[in-house]
């Protein structure tokens, strides 16, 4: 009789772990999909970088679906737009991001010119920030503004 009810015992635990072990394992899964947003900013950056303005963008409208208004993905996607000569929408996506940027730190550690006027920035990869997001987002404010008001350069038309 005892041996029987230690193999039940047994056999309860081994069905409990095994339960524990199915949903953690499901867990695992599930996070598996799920966008990791300092991955995806840091590689946005790189292809931004790299001149690569599709794959960044779609990589941070992913971003922006999971964390709307991160100021440091509306700030990169921003540097895509004036890579297109889109400034109106860069002006847009850059003061989405400005109430929300201050008190964002990033650690900015490498910095990315697009068309010469607007800086993207790749985030930190672990700790925290050193700089504040928004003076860089407000001096890409002015770039852009200056940009769109400046006439169109002599003998090549617009910019």
């Amino acid at each position: 009789m005892k041996r029987t009810w230690v193999k039940v015992i047994a056999i309860v635990v081994a069905l409990a772990l095994c339960g524990a072990g199915a949903a953690f394992a499901q867990k695992a899964k599930k996070a598996a999909g799920e966008l990791d947003i300092s991955k995806a900013l840091l590689d946005s950056y790189d292809l931004i970088e790299k001149k690569q303005y599709k794959k960044a963008d779609a990589i941070l409208d992913k971003v922006l679906a999971k964390d709307p208004g991160n100021p440091l993905a509306l700030n990169n996607k921003a540097s895509i737009m004036v890579s297109e000569k889109k400034f109106d929408k860069a002006d847009t996506f850059l003061n989405q991001a400005l109430p929300k940027a201050k008190g964002f730190m990033v650690q900015v550690n490498r910095v990315c010119s697009v068309g010469n006027i607007c800086l993207a920035f790749r985030p930190v990869t672990s700790g925290t920030g050193n700089q504040d997001l928004e003076p860089l987002i407000k001096m890409n404010i002015e770039m852009v503004k200056g940009y769109m008001t400046a006439g169109p350069v002599p003998g090549k038309g617009l910019r």
